[in-house]
């Protein structure tokens, strides 16, 4: 009896140990994994300039409500950082981040401002490799180098 019941214990633990799917890359991890350096540069430049762009019409045009102030919250203020920190840091650094990102799997089916996002703060943390990075941003020790 204790067999059987042996047996039927571990045939109910196979489901729970099924290997888990890899995740669908999305298309933009894709595309920018075939562009040499200088086409992701003029990617990058591009993307960020349409979203200024998208976001100065909006202004223009609706003015500062309820959907320009989304749209700057969730797109545009990250972009504006980035433009911030651009000058300082270079788009090379930004791109070697994005590279970093997509470089792991769990993160291909993500967006491209996923990417950005993580780019702009691992840009922004303190630490000269990316482990010492990593520990500074996970303890809530992020500097800007100077």
């Amino acid at each position: 009896m204790k067999f059987i019941i042996a047996i039927i214990f571990s045939l109910m633990l196979l489901p729970a140990q099924e290997k888990k799917d890899d995740p669908t890359p999305s298309a933009i991890s894709v595309y920018w994994k075939t562009l040499k350096p200088q086409e992701k540069e003029i990617f990058l430049f591009s993307y960020l300039t349409q979203v200024y762009d998208t976001h100065q019409k909006m202004v223009d045009d609706l003015g500062y409500g309820d959907v320009t102030t989304w749209y700057y919250d969730n797109r545009a203020e990250l972009i504006y950082g980035i433009f911030d920190q651009v000058n300082q840091s270079g788009m090379r650094e930004y791109i070697g981040w994005i590279d970093e990102y997509y470089k792991h799997e769990e993160f291909a089916g993500n967006s491209f401002d996923d990417a950005l996002s993580f780019a702009f703060r691992f840009q922004q943390a303190a630490g000269e490799t990316i482990w010492e990075k990593y520990e500074n941003l996970k303890f809530g020790k992020i500097k800007p180098e100077n």
